[in-house]
């Protein structure tokens, strides 16, 4: 027993003798490279068997979730995409809106009269009429009877005036006639609404008249509403009936009245001249005794008892 203990110490201090020298040999000359190389190899398989329950347990964390938080993550997300949605609509109507209002400013280069911006803020909402509301009014010295325009064409007038906005009268309403004429020829007729956004009619055309479809129609400029040259419409149909004295024709405005944002409204020298005279013209026949030269005795026979009754007797003698 005692010599077997002796053995065993021989034994662990020789190996030691060899581990040291070992060690000093690899730090001094990497005499151990090869063998370290080959013991990694060897050990390799064992590592990875080692590192397995660690990787199991990773993916098993990372893979394996309750329905409840699957649940969620997919209320998230789709939340986030009708998000992402309503930013590319928005954008899109941006850029849109960007084009048009482009097209607008190559409009508004194009027209040799004074011209403002404008945004329709609102249309009648009765079939019947055609009508829209524009945001801007007498602060912005908008007036009765301006032109108003889109980038393609004339849109109407307008026809009444408050502090902040407008009320336009759109081409395509019953009631309302423009002067124009063929830009071809210069054949002149009178478009007037038909009830339709995209039509008009040409009324009093006669039927020897040189008019044919694909006929640009311009404002002529008479009665002195509209600024003369402005397009108006686009002839599309031309009927003639031999048993009448009278040509049917139809036109497209070329103003998109069912779709335009912005408008212009012109400032021209001879719709500033002429709307006043215009308008005191029609005030005058509305109401005479405004435009009567005012007449003290006149004033004073009128406010005495005496002329009801001869006013009477003047009626009885008639």
């Amino acid at each position: 027993m005692f010599g077997q203990n002796t053995a065993n110490r021989y034994r662990l201090v020789l190996f030691s003798v060899i581990s040291f020298a070992l060690i000093f040999l690899d730090h001094r000359f990497d005499f151990m490279d090869p063998v370290r190389f080959t013991l990694s190899v060897v050990t390799a398989p064992v590592q990875y068997v080692a590192n397995i329950p660690a990787q199991v347990a990773s993916w098993s964390h990372s893979s394996v979730r309750s329905r409840s938080e699957l649940e969620e993550e997919n209320a998230r997300l789709q939340s986030e995409v009708l998000v992402l949605k309503r930013r590319v609509q928005k954008l899109a109507s941006t850029v849109a809106e960007n084009t048009r209002l482009k097209e607008l400013m190559n409009a508004s280069d194009l027209v040799d009269d004074e011209v403002l911006i404008g945004e329709i803020i609102g249309v009648d909402p009765d079939p019947y009429r055609h009508e829209a509301i524009v945001n801007k009014g007498a602060g912005d010295a908008v007036f009765v009877g301006q032109a108003v325009l889109d980038a393609e064409g004339l849109m109407g007038q307008v026809i009444e005036v408050g502090p902040f906005s407008s009320r336009v009268l759109l081409i395509s309403d019953i009631s309302h006639g423009i002067p124009v004429h063929v830009n071809r020829n210069g054949v002149r007729a009178i478009a007037v609404g038909s009830g339709k956004l995209d039509q008009l009619k040409l009324i009093h055309v006669p039927d020897t008249a040189d008019i044919v479809r694909g006929d640009l129609l311009v404002s002529s400029g008479l009665g002195g509403r509209f600024p003369k040259g402005y397009p108006v419409g686009v002839v599309t149909m031309v009927e003639h009936d031999p048993g009448q004295p009278f040509a049917l024709v139809d036109a497209k405005p070329m103003a998109n009245l069912d779709r335009s944002r912005h408008v212009l409204l012109v400032f021209s020298e001879e719709s500033r001249k002429l709307i006043p005279l215009l308008s005191g013209v029609e005030a005058a026949q509305q109401d005479p005794a405004q435009s009567a030269p005012a007449d003290p005795d006149a004033a004073e026979t009128e406010g005495s008892d005496e002329t009801p009754a001869a006013n009477q007797e003047a009626a009885d003698g008639e």
